[in-house]
């Protein structure tokens, strides 16, 4: 991609001067207790238009065919190995440390952890359509049995949980 050179507005130099106060650091530190979940998600940090979440996964998964409306997500394994799900059990993939999938809006899959005896660290990086409802969740059988129990942390305040409930 080639780069121009342009002559910038006094506006334009403001809207880049408010983003670059936006900008924000993070890092990643495992939860050392999850608690009654068998999920834990550490928000480490986004913006209106992506965020950034490592999901740590004792047993099981994101085991519930589903689709999201308005968000793609890029998954990538840092620890463990994940297999990922589309509709009728079909398996996408399995991965592990650093490999993983892209799932698109409307995508319909699921995920489960497939390592036995490591704990599954997954990167999600997930961004927004402006013109949808943001990342609404669906289900494809709602009636279908959800054994998940999510524990959300605050990556940018020690890992210190967040009630979302």
């Amino acid at each position: 991609m080639a780069t121009q050179d342009i002559q910038e507005t006094p506006e334009q130099i403001a809207l880049h001067e408010e983003a670059e106060r936006r900008m924000l650091g993070y890092s990643y530190a495992r939860p050392e207790n999850l608690g009654e979940a068998n999920k834990g998600l550490v928000r480490l940090a986004g913006t209106d238009l992506m965020r950034g979440v490592v999901q740590v996964i004792e047993d099981g998964g994101e085991n519930v065919l589903h689709y999201h409306e308005g968000m793609d997500s890029f998954w990538m394994v840092l620890r463990g190995r994940a297999r990922f799900y589309g509709p009728g059990d079909k398996l996408v993939g399995e991965y592990g440390p650093f490999e993983g999938v892209v799932t698109p809006r409307g995508a319909r899959y699921w995920f489960e952890k497939a390592s036995e005896d490591e704990t599954l660290e997954l990167l999600q990086v997930a961004s927004y359509d402006m013109r949808s409802e943001g990342a609404r969740r669906f289900a494809v059988d709602p009636d279908a049995p959800k054994s998940n129990r999510n524990q959300w942390f605050d990556g940018q305040n020690n890992n210190q949980p967040i009630d979302r409930g």
